[in-house]
């Protein structure tokens, strides 16, 4: 699960550039400007502890959903599935330049959209970390990849590790961007997100691996819903 971890952490850090683009202007407009020092920072964190959080929120979520295929003894058709599913998004996604992934719940979207524009408007300080909150249930094509690996981990506690490293490596990015706005210049943006079909790729690649009980260590080890059915069976009180 480390490499897992790993490229969650990855993907989130690299995908953050991406995330510039589309979350810098709620960054930008937070109501922190005006403000210096150490309460400033402590105002850009308080927003990307709230982003973090609902990513969290998202993996304690989406993690118990796999679980239920685990539990099922679908635990290899998960990961193959998850993978194939990831594969064929990049390649239509970015290879496929006319092709864009569809927005989903207008009426979700919409909704938390008038959220954070009501929050926005109240210009305070204690309202921050809600506006991280909600800005991180956004829809977003690379919080769908996030979620897609967080899904694959088939458990509760792992699909939340997972999308906390996703959402932990967005945060040198974003609070860079709070801070010093005009820090990431559009050409270095636009180069470090070259990488982000690389690294959901390889992380497709490795849930494919990995549900092909290939028999290699931490990267594809053997997987037996009898024995992982007959293991929570012996330990329930």
């Amino acid at each position: 699960m480390f490499l897992t971890f790993l490229y969650a952490l990855s993907l989130g850090f690299i995908g953050s550039f991406h995330c510039i683009g589309m979350c810098g202007p709620i960054a930008l407009t937070l109501p922190v400007q005006h403000l210096e020092g150490t309460r400033r920072l402590g105002g850009i964190l308080l927003y990307n502890a709230g982003r973090v959080s609902a990513y969290t929120g998202l993996g304690i979520f989406f993690g118990w959903l796999g679980r239920q295929f685990y539990l099922g003894g679908l635990q290899q058709w998960l990961s193959i599935t998850v993978g194939g599913l990831l594969l064929l998004v990049i390649f239509f996604q970015y290879g496929w330049k006319s092709f864009r992934l569809p927005e989903i719940g207008g009426f979700y979207t919409r909704r938390i959209k008038s959220i954070l524009g009501n929050l926005l408007r109240q210009r305070r300080f204690s309202t921050l970390y809600a506006i991280g909150f909600f800005n991180g249930l956004l829809p977003c094509g690379l919080v769908y990849f996030a979620i897609a690996g967080a899904i694959a981990t088939g458990a509760t506690w792992q699909g939340a590790l997972f999308m906390t490293a996703f959402g932990t490596g967005t945060l040198p990015a974003m609070v860079a961007v709070s801070w010093f706005t005009e820090l990431i210049s559009v050409q270095f943006r636009t180069r470090v997100r070259r990488f982000i079909p690389v690294i959901a790729g390889i992380m497709a690649i490795l849930l494919i691996m990995r549900g092909l009980n290939l028999g290699i260590p931490y990267i594809s080890p053997v997987l037996s819903p009898q024995e992982e059915r007959v293991s929570l069976h012996c330990i329930k009180p």
